[in-house]
């Protein structure tokens, strides 16, 4: 009885602490993931894995349990141990990530997941953003007496690790992703517009450098070349099929369960959610989930706006940017803006890695945006 009401306890004051907004925005966004997992996945799981209709969407609906536990965890935290449990978790999942070019599972050419006896499938690097936005903000907001420049140097050294290993699975949607994260935060923490320009314009030059000279690289480059001229090869199938069931679609869709692209592009489920959702229920669902993700943000924003302390600062800002830019990224691979990446869509497509990484960077939202209750 005595443990029932210290966890009633618990609970209580974390919720009154909590903002409820962006708690039920999320909340709301991971069951409509779960909703379109239903409804993308059940014939690919009778079809293709003969299997029940349902086991993609039981293994998502776990997921989200799940995530839902880590995020009241990560959001429960004080500020200290917080920020101490993400360093440490930091260098665990670098290790993860360290390991997936030497024992990972290659699926489609890239050798990105690593697939152990405690934990199956999964994709390191989505729990290692949120770990690498909260370690770069506390070495930029650092108190200590070191140059600023210095400060930025030992910030991309943490970065560096980071961009190689994703490199060489090779993964350049999620190595841009790090890296624009880190060019954010650099430049709201106040660095001089020249040196940051010249950062910019070398890094160009660099990733144009391995996409037209390395080999390693070259599934890129026939995808660029591709995506601008679609004789060239084959690598647009996915895309047009993308534009198609999107057009197919129009303003209100063809209806549940009436889409075609889930069973005529591997991976719809996860790389081409908006093109599933949008045949089905229409753009004007898509506008409308579009608008929701850009009132999560403004919320956080807002908050981020208010908040004192530079190092809570920088890791909302950090954080709300890995939303926006894997969200744009998705959404313009999904309208051929962009080559194919793989890129999920935040809280909605399918997969165990995205749903955890997301749960974990939600939760820390969450925990840096509480009420402060005197």
């Amino acid at each position: 009885m005595l443990s029932d009401n210290v966890i009633y306890n618990f609970y209580y004051a974390w919720w009154k602490k909590i903002d409820k907004t962006i708690f039920l925005l999320i909340i709301f966004l991971f069951g409509l993931g779960l909703f379109f997992s239903l409804v993308s996945t059940s014939l690919i799981a009778s079809d293709k894995l003969n299997t029940n209709n349902y086991f993609f969407f039981f293994k998502h609906l776990i997921y989200i349990c799940l995530g839902i536990l880590i995020l009241i965890f990560f959001s429960s935290l004080n500020k200290k141990p917080l920020f101490t449990l993400s360093i440490l978790l930091f260098f665990i999942s670098l290790f993860f990530l360290f390991l997936v070019p030497i024992i990972g599972t290659e699926v489609n050419g890239s050798r990105r997941w690593l697939d152990l006896f405690f934990l199956p499938r999964f994709q390191p690097i989505e729990l290692v953003k949120p770990f690498a936005i909260i370690l770069i903000a506390i070495i930029l907001s650092s108190e200590k007496n070191y140059n600023i420049y210095y400060k930025y140097f030992i910030s991309l050294m943490v970065i560096v690790p980071i961009l190689f290993l994703l490199m060489m699975q090779p993964d350049i949607g999620q190595t841009l992703l790090i890296f624009l994260s880190w060019l954010t935060l650099v430049f709201i923490s106040g660095i001089s517009l020249t040196i940051f320009l010249t950062v910019f314009t070398v890094s160009i030059f660099i990733l144009f450098y391995l996409i037209f000279f390395v080999d390693k690289f070259g599934y890129i480059k026939n995808r660029v070349f591709s995506f601008f001229d679609p004789n060239t090869g084959t690598h647009n199938f996915q895309s047009e099929k993308a534009i198609e069931a999107i057009s197919s679609g129009g303003f209100f869709g063809k209806g549940i369960g009436e889409g075609t692209l889930k069973n005529r592009v591997p991976e719809a489920h996860t790389d081409y959610i908006v093109s599933v959702i949008s045949e089905e229920f229409g753009i004007v669902f898509i506008i409308l989930l579009l608008f929701i993700f850009l009132f999560l943000i403004y919320t956080v924003f807002k908050r981020i706006y208010l908040e004192k302390d530079e190092k809570v600062k920088l890791i909302l800002t950090g954080l709300i940017t890995l939303i926006i830019s894997q969200a744009l990224i998705h959404l313009g691979v999904n309208i051929r803006l962009f080559p194919t990446t793989g890129m999920t869509l935040p809280y909605l497509s399918y997969g165990g890695s995205s749903i955890i990484g997301m749960s974990i960077l939600s939760g820390i939202i969450l925990n840096l945006t509480k009420r402060k209750v005197v």
